[in-house]
């Protein structure tokens, strides 16, 4: 449910160490029901660690995107403006919203691993 190689936010955002790819956690996705919208960055946005990079709107609310590490947005995941609903169906493959250059690799080890995000899920519930 939670891949450990990926590491996760309080916020219910991941990202791939490798990749720079980041999007949302399936309990985000399923807390939101059926999203119907994404908003997304300009590639080569600079975004700072908790920065506001996106909008995700779904039949139940809206919800900001938070930035897990500081860095340049390299791509954004086009897919997403025709079909928003794969951050439900796929949200840790073909849900991402968008890869960056992290500045910082250290940054990424302060997030948690898959086990503790489960962890901190059971906590906050």
């Amino acid at each position: 449910m939670y891949p450990n190689n990926l590491k996760y936010t309080e916020q219910h955002e991941w990202i791939d160490p490798e990749s720079g790819k980041i999007g949302i956690t399936n309990y985000a996705q399923e807390q939101l029901g059926d999203i119907v919208f994404v908003e997304l960055p300009d590639e080569g946005k600079e975004l700072a660690l908790d920065d506001v990079f996106g909008v995700i709107e779904s039949v139940k609310s809206v919800s900001d995107c938070f930035s897990p590490v500081n860095g340049v947005v390299k791509s954004v995941n086009e897919s997403l403006t025709d079909d928003p609903s794969l951050l439900n169906t796929s949200p840790y493959d073909e849900g991402w919203i968008i890869q960056i250059d992290f500045s910082d690799a250290s940054e990424i080890e302060k997030l948690m691993s898959g086990d503790d995000y489960k962890k901190y899920l059971e906590e906050v519930s």
